[in-house]
């Protein structure tokens, strides 16, 4: 397959990087210092299940990359809306764009841009970022992916996607309902991310705090009611399962909101609590807990973005 990889950060180049190593062409669209030393030296991946480097295509140009058969979409929440678009170049009729990112309305950004027939849920689970221009530190998380439809079918495309990642060692599923895992995976990093990030501390410390840990739970609960308000299926268990899964997380373990935050770059927290928030208004459902959050970091978000 030819995939587009927008956006070679630690998501993108993790996965764009396994991708073209198992012989995709791949083309990955970066800027910057990142750019300029994928061009001279390759794309190096040093990760927890064995590390490689990739010399693949890079540009910062999409009309360079010209036409895909699916788009992995990488960027940043808060670069959506110039980054969507830039996406024309790189369709043709029938090309799938998959978000793998942080938030719960991307998919809804990208369609207003290129069409619902374009677009697909996607999910990952993984802990990756640039640790250096060139170079993706992936340290943990299963490293795995749910791709889907909207709509729930099993098209063509989602399933020769899930197969070329699964033959090139990234375990993809393709679940019933894409909007499920979504919702279930933003539950997850809307508490994660939010506890971290707000007392500076990691999820060990969280645990270790009778109120913190209350707090996390209850901003998977309030998550768990704006996804039913939104007409979203999520199971009664998801609550205790998350609350075990996070139990078992290494103590040390932090978010990319965190990382944003102590190295000064721009914070997705509109993406995660922002959008909550707004959209517990819309349905009535009380989000205290995220609230909190939004009001004790949208300074930090503030000063990042000026």
């Amino acid at each position: 397959m030819k995939i587009g990889v927008f956006g070679a950060g630690g998501v993108g180049g993790y996965y764009g990087g396994r991708l073209a190593v198992a012989g995709h062409r791949v083309h990955f669209l970066a800027r910057g210092g990142h750019l300029a030393k994928i061009r001279a030296e390759g794309l190096s991946v040093r990760s927890v299940r064995g590390d490689f480097r990739v010399n693949a295509p890079a540009t910062d140009d999409p009309a360079e990359i010209g036409q895909c058969d699916a788009v992995l979409f990488c960027v940043k929440s808060y670069d959506n809306r110039a980054a969507v678009s830039r996406l024309g170049p790189m369709l043709h009729d029938g090309t799938a764009v998959v978000s793998l990112q942080n938030g719960i309305d991307n998919e809804e950004i990208l369609a207003e841009a290129v069409g619902w027939p374009h677009v697909l849920g996607g999910a990952s689970f993984i802990f990756s970022t640039v640790s250096e221009p060139g170079v993706i530190s992936h340290t943990g998380g299963p490293a795995s992916l749910s791709i889907g439809e909207v709509d729930g079918q099993r098209s063509e495309r989602v399933l020769a996607l899930s197969a070329a990642c699964n033959e090139a060692g990234i375990p993809t599923d393709v679940p019933d309902d894409i909007r499920v895992v979504l919702w279930s995976k933003y539950a997850f990093i809307c508490a994660q991310a939010g506890m971290t990030a707000s007392t500076r501390l990691p999820i060990g410390d969280i645990r270790d705090s009778e109120p913190a840990w209350h707090m996390f739970r209850s901003i998977v609960e309030e998550v768990v009611a704006v996804a039913r308000a939104e007409g979203v299926p999520l199971p009664d268990s998801l609550i205790d399962d998350h609350l075990r899964a996070t139990g078992a997380l290494d103590p040390s373990s932090r978010s990319s909101l965190y990382h944003d935050l102590s190295t000064g770059h721009r914070m997705e927290l509109d993406a995660l609590h922002g959008t909550l928030t707004r959209l517990g208004a819309k349905h009535g459902v009380p989000t205290p807990a995220s609230n909190a959050v939004l009001a004790i970091l949208s300074p930090w978000a503030a000063k990042a973005r000026r």
